[in-house]
């Protein structure tokens, strides 16, 4: 049942409580009852699916398959069972590949249930208990603790301590600390700090909170609807492949009933034969091998793209990638690390100190002046580092299932980051723990925005340890550790300190300021007022540092002409400063802000709206339902869109775009359930390496099929040819068959496995309008095909004065021969052959070795040459036919030359 829309967050506890009609020690059972009778079960709807057997139906409904269906039923009435079971076995892998394909496509609403929680602590008649979250109603009081998965929307009425990651929903890369505090009511979801969603999970600290929304009306529900009204298009392949088996089927069948006529009508065959042998050159026409030799060049493209890190879900997206103009990025682990690292360390009066290394990893340089320092010789650095070794309860782990060193972290990101920091300069916990004590600590406390760690050296002598707000720190502070000396604060101190901590504002930094006290020997504990008379030790920037192939990635990309946006929960001045550091184009036009949050776009009218997405390429604090409009609003203006995401708040997005890109290591299953692309890296380098490798699909798809269509096309012309000029037809049915296995298969194959010839860098992506045959390459099919047409006629009609069988035998040789010469014209529409090397594709040579040897076995095996009619050519006639046939190779060089300076 939905509820009206009640901003919950900015009503006050006692506010929210009567809304509900419920107080803090929860609801009673029976009017629990009541409430799930009229709200339903905390569960997520979904539409009925449509069943296995229709998917499967459904596979058939394409033009292409059509088609070979009409040749497949004339290939077994006319007797050529071979052709009829060879079409028969590719529909149906054609029709497999299909249904599996978007069989898996629909899982995404699956995989959003399995993240629901099975069950939750809820306060019933006053007491905590464990029920099903399915359970759940609204006014339900929720008992919270570190580590459980929350299993509603909920608004928090008590709390201590308490922070939630929400980076699955709200992109926000470190936890959300919350509060009960009343906030304004147009402020985003990820701004709604005394709010808890459904799916995240708790941080630190324990609460309790009032459940608002459950099943389809929380925030998860939300995605679930956008995910569910998305409808899954035709991809640009099968769109273009569509189109393609069209414009082929109607020069078939015209190419065919042309023949029919000039041979029954005007040459006066008789119906029996020419009806045989139409439908034999109707048949021929028809690539029947094309959708498996396309679904071959698609899964090329996938294994390489897999080798590039880049795991291909659906195999129609690696060519989609070609004509991808735009990239919709999210911030956190796709262009950065996705680890919070110390980067900078500022102490009272000394130069800046960096710090270098990679991610957790525990190494890495500590520099000043550019030259490395020892750190723990230098004494105010040394305590420095023990107190961000110690102040902290986070973990270092180091993933032993790893192929390569990797380390994972339990705990808060920023408590890592001191941790790691320590750990780089030789200050293990095995270290620390022989020289230093914890005897206790004080979690980090949101409200007064600091943690201590009480310490001991020895029976004399307890320290307590602080990292916190630099602010906070600063204003407790009445001392100043400089070198080894602790003196007596000065203003000038404070201002010197205070533009220090202004420096590392300005890249978005975190900034922890590091501070001590002493305390008597005799202390136990640590209590909340300690914050007073501290040494004021130094400040760290942390930030979560772009990967080290990102400003290449970017580069590459804009040089492609590809439009880079990020689109993230962060916070606007993160996200600028990020883009910053990669080098990505800011903006499009002048007059618009470097970031729009989506605070500010909301208040935008339409075209207001569309004005700023054309323009500006850095949106921060976006919630999902905005990154969906943003996909839509640049796909209405003729884009295609590849959208990376790793949260269930990207799922929407990830579908909604031509290619959903999702990452694998950080990556929920809902995301990768909704992308069509999965990253193994979670590296925006990998992106525009797999667009580079759907630019080679594209070139391939094309010239694959351009070379089966100028190939059968000759094939029709010389019957036509022929017919028209009086001669004897210079091919038999069964011939002209069988010349079509050769000729189509072995080149067609080789074909598929082209390498690429151009950098990305040097080629704008491919117009998602361009048809497979264009203008641009039909007259280049023309002139070969008359080249074919002209050699093959010519030969007949030098042949056919000895006899029919070998006149028809030498033509077969030379279109065979002139087929396989252009198959070496077709490996590039552009370069010459000979520019990218003979033996540059060893699969294309030895594919075309095949075709070959079965071309030669027609010809010189007496047993099969006397099955097809063939009469002997001794071997000079044959060298001289496949010398001819050069021709059409030396022909397609001089064009693209031509072509090449005309350009």
């Amino acid at each position: 049942m939905k509820e009206e829309e009640i901003n919950y967050h900015s009503l006050s506890v006692s506010g929210v409580l009567k809304k509900l009609d419920s107080d803090k020690e929860g609801l009673s059972n029976e009017e629990a009852e009541s409430r799930l009778l009229k709200y339903g079960r905390n569960e997520l709807s979904e539409n009925k699916k449509l069943g296995p057997l229709i998917i499967f139906l459904r596979q058939f409904n394409s033009f292409f398959v059509y088609i070979l269906i009409l040749a497949a039923i004339i290939s077994f009435f006319v007797g050529h069972v071979v052709d009829f079971y060879v079409i028969v076995i590719v529909v149906i892998i054609n029709t497999f590949i299909g249904f599996y394909q978007e069989y898996k496509a629909e899982r995404a609403i699956d995989a959003l249930k399995k993240i629901i929680v099975q069950y939750a602590k809820v306060y019933r008649n006053g007491v905590l208990e464990k029920i099903p979250a399915a359970e759940l109603v609204p006014g339900d009081i929720l008992f919270l603790e570190e580590g459980d998965r929350i299993p509603a929307d909920a608004r928090i009425v008590e709390m201590k301590n308490f922070s939630a990651i929400e980076s699955s929903l709200t992109g926000e890369s470190v936890p959300s600390v919350k509060n009960i505090s009343v906030l304004k009511e147009d402020i985003t979801l990820a701004d709604r700090k005394n709010m808890v969603w459904m799916s995240t999970f708790v941080a630190t600290g324990i609460a309790k909170a009032v459940v608002v929304a459950t099943g389809d009306e929380t925030a998860i529900g939300a995605i679930a609807r956008d995910i569910k009204e998305i409808k899954t298009e035709k991809s640009h392949f099968q769109k273009k492949t569509d189109k393609l088996a069209m414009q082929m089927g109607i020069i078939a069948i015209a190419g065919s009933l042309l023949i029919f006529i000039i041979g029954f009508f005007f040459r006066g065959f008789k119906f029996s034969e020419i009806l045989i042998f139409t439908i034999a050159s109707l048949v021929a026409a028809i690539p029947e091998g094309l959708p498996a030799i396309l679904i071959i060049v698609l899964a090329v493209g996938a294994f390489r793209m897999s080798k590039r890190k880049a795991i291909i879900r659906n195999l129609p997206a690696s060519e989609t990638l070609a004509v991808v103009n735009t990239i919709i990025t999210d911030k956190t682990g796709t262009l950065t690390q996705n680890t919070m690292t110390v980067q900078k360390i500022l102490l009272p009066g000394e130069k800046e100190i960096v710090v270098k290394g990679n991610g957790w990893e525990p190494r890495g340089e500590i520099i000043q002046m550019n030259k490395p320092i020892a750190a723990l010789e230098k004494s105010n650095l040394d305590k420095l580092l023990h107190i961000a070794g110690l102040c902290h309860n986070a973990r270092l782990i180091k993933d032993e299932t790893a192929e390569k060193e990797r380390y994972n972290i339990l705990g808060d990101p920023t408590e890592a980051a001191l941790l790691v920091l320590a750990e780089k300069a030789g200050l293990s916990h095995s270290v620390l723990a022989s020289e230093e004590k914890r005897v206790d600590d004080l979690p980090f406390n949101p409200q007064q925005k600091y943690r201590a760690s009480l310490i001991s050296f020895n029976k004399d002598k307890k320290q307590i340890y602080f990292i916190g707000a630099p602010e906070i720190i600063l204003k407790s502070s009445t001392k100043v550790l400089k070198l080894k000396t602790e003196k007596q604060i000065t203003s000038l101190d404070k201002s010197e300190i205070e533009k220090q901590i202004d420096s590392l504002s300005v890249n978005a930094m975190r900034i922890i300021a590091l501070a001590y006290k002493d305390v008597d020997s005799k202390t136990n504990d640590i209590s909340d007022n300690c914050l007073e008379g501290l040494v004021y030790v130094g400040i760290v920037g942390i930030i979560d540092p772009p990967r080290e192939e990102v400003n290449e990635a970017i580069e590459k990309a804009q040089q492609a002409g590809i439009r880079v946006i990020i689109v993230t929960g962060d916070h606007r001045n993160t996200a600028f400063a990020i883009a910053k550091k990669i080098g990505l184009k800011i903006k499009e036009n002048r007059g618009y802000p470097d970031v729009l949050t989506e605070e500010e776009l909301l208040k935008m009218d339409d075209k207001k709206f569309f004005d700023a997405v054309k323009n500006v390429n850095i949106f921060a604090r976006l919630t999902p339902h905005m990154k969906l409009r943003i996909a839509d609003c640049l796909q209405k203006e003729g884009n295609v869109i590849a959208m990376t995401g790793d949260g269930v708040n990207d799922a929407p997005a990830l579908k909604k775009a031509d290619i959903g890109i999702a990452m694998g290591v950080i990556g929920t299953d809902v995301a990768r359930e909704s992308a069509k692309i999965v990253l193994a890296d979670d590296n925006f380098a990998t992106i525009i390496n797999a667009i580079e490798e759907g630019r080679i699909v594209f070139a391939n798809t094309k010239q694959t099929s351009f070379f089966l269509i100028t190939t059968n096309f000759a094939e029709q012309l010389t019957l036509i040819a022929s017919l028209v000029g009086g001669l004897p037809l210079p091919l038999s049915a069964t011939q002209i068959l069988w010349l079509n296995l050769v000729s189509d298969t072995g080149p067609g194959l080789g074909l598929a496995v082209e390498p690429g010839h151009d950098k990305i860098s040097e080629n704008r992506p491919k117009n998602p309008k361009e048809d497979i045959i264009t203008k641009e390459v039909l007259p280049f099919s023309i002139f070969i095909s008359v080249c074919m047409v002209v050699l093959s006629i010519g030969v007949f009609l030098y042949h056919v004065k000895y006899s029919l069988e070998k006149a028809r035998a030498a033509t077969f040789i030379a279109m065979s021969m002139t087929q396989f010469f252009n198959s070496l014209n077709m490996r590039s529409l552009k370069k010459s052959v000979f520019s990218i090397g003979l033996f540059s594709n060893k699969y294309f040579n030895w594919f075309l070795l095949g075709s070959f040897i079965l071309m030669v076995a027609v010809i010189y095996v007496p047993f099969i040459a006397g099955l097809f009619g063939f009469d002997y050519i001794d071997i000079w006639e044959f060298l001289i036919l496949c010398v001819l046939s050069s021709s059409v190779l030396w022909a397609g060089e001089i064009y693209k030359m031509i072509r090449k300076k005309g350009n």
